[in-house]
């Protein structure tokens, strides 16, 4: 069973993080193969855009994210590799069912993934913020 619930609206990813991601994925499939599949299908169905034609408002890698969940709580996480997540920081891992769930979506998106008690969760995505990357 899947742990990220799917939908049909369109993600957008940049070329390098869908390359990165999609190899990411592929490393990990005989660790977190649940993970990893759902990762790969979310790729697999991403529209993928140059990094210069990528709107403010879409979450990518290294981006912080607002969310509010259907309660009216916020919660602000950042979305990083598995190797930077650290939950005491609000460092996710996009390999998390929320992580693969939050790639590619924009603001004012509601997302949905599924919780390891096999609970659907959902939340909004309030604010993207952008982290600036070095050159």
């Amino acid at each position: 069973m899947p742990t990220a619930t799917q939908s049909r609206s369109t993600l957008l990813v940049s070329a390098a993080d869908h390359d990165r991601l999609s190899s990411l994925a592929r490393a990990f499939l005989n660790r977190t193969p649940d993970m990893a599949e759902d990762l790969l299908a979310e790729m697999d169905r991403a529209r993928v855009a140059t990094e210069a034609a990528m709107p403010a408002d879409v979450v990518r890698m290294g981006s912080t994210v607002t969310l509010q969940d259907p309660e009216g709580s916020l919660q602000t996480v950042t979305l990083v590799y598995p190797a930077e997540a650290d939950i005491a920081e609000r460092r996710i891992s996009v390999l998390t069912p929320l992580g693969t769930a939050l790639i590619g979506a924009r603001a004012g998106r509601t997302v949905s993934w599924r919780s390891r008690d096999s609970r659907v969760l959902s939340a909004t995505i309030e604010v993207v913020e952008q982290t600036r990357r070095a050159p």
